[in-house]
């Protein structure tokens, strides 16, 4: 089985997991419009399992297809957040704290708030 995303300008709208001989039968009738390969196993730009990674991140609704990166990059968090080139994931403009306590991101302070 092979996962592909419906991109609309630039946006994707739609995922599927379909076999590749079903989705090449039925490309001019079902599958009509921009449809691009992801891989459920590709994260951060890394393959889970070892192998080759593919457009940095599986596809999600709502993601941007980069054609110049040719990656998927989730939507951005936070208005100062950065993306990260290498993952294409967004990263805080300051770093998570490294301790034992947990966190999450105050789009007020634009920092780290203890929870």
């Amino acid at each position: 089985m092979s996962h592909y995303a419906k991109i609309e300008n630039g946006i994707v709208v739609q995922v599927n997991v379909v076999e590749d001989d079903f989705f090449n039968a039925h490309r001019e009738t079902r599958y009509t419009g921009t449809w691009v390969q992801t891989s459920y196993n590709t994260r951060n730009g890394i393959h889970i399992l070892g192998g080759t990674p593919l457009r940095k991140n599986y596809a999600g609704i709502g993601y941007t297809y980069d054609q110049t990166r040719d990656a998927f990059i989730p939507p951005k968090i936070n208005n100062g957040w950065i993306l990260d080139e290498e993952t294409c994931q967004w990263e805080s403009p300051i770093p998570y704290p490294q301790d034992d306590k947990t966190y999450i991101w105050n789009n007020e302070t634009e920092n780290w708030s203890e929870l």
